[in-house]
């Protein structure tokens, strides 16, 4: 039992003390940039993937 007691203070001081949080700011920047790159990257996916339906419909049209 005091191990798991020293183990959750060790926690608490090292998110309280040590842990740099970031600003409001910052945090809302990056945000952003998460959002923005994955926007970009579902549109890459969606491309990709409409771009392989037209080739194996065209071959399914070709075979059948």
């Amino acid at each position: 039992m005091n191990r798991i007691v020293s183990y959750i203070k060790e926690c608490y001081n090292e998110l309280v003390y040590k842990v740099s949080w970031p600003s409001r700011q910052e945090l809302s920047s990056s945000t952003i940039v998460v959002m923005v790159a994955s926007l970009i990257l579902a549109v890459i996916v969606f491309a990709i993937d409409k771009s392989f339906e037209g080739i194996v419909s065209n071959f399914y049209k070709i075979i059948f």
